[in-house]
């Protein structure tokens, strides 16, 4: 979602689903895509891609990542999403398995 907003330039996830924002308390993530999806399309933009990149030692990732990207895709409408994981070969406090991360990049397009 922050990938999305920022490439509008629409502020960041706290701006949108913060707190001052009850009505998301306990909100399955489908629905902060969906809307994310609309303040997109409500801004002109349309999404292109995203990837998102998990990194941690566990969960094991590989086996879900299908499931993964489609459920994110259908949440964006379809857009293609490609969800990938590395270990970090020990590195940091996702390598010492005190974690996980995730970064993700978004390509958006004027509708």
């Amino acid at each position: 979602m922050d990938a999305l907003l920022g490439a509008a330039g629409l502020g960041d996830i706290g701006e949108h689903f913060g707190t001052s924002h009850p009505e998301y308390a306990g909100a399955h993530a489908e629905v902060f895509l969906a809307r994310t999806r609309e303040l997109l399309a409500e801004a002109g933009f349309a999404i292109g891609n995203v990837s998102a990149q998990f990194q941690g030692n566990r969960p094991r990732f590989s086996g879900r990542r299908t499931e993964a990207e489609r459920v994110l895709s259908t949440a964006l409408g379809g857009a293609p999403v490609s969800v990938t994981a590395t270990t970090t070969d020990g590195l940091g406090f996702t390598g010492r398995g005190e974690g996980i991360a995730v970064t993700a990049i978004a390509m958006i397009h004027p509708r």
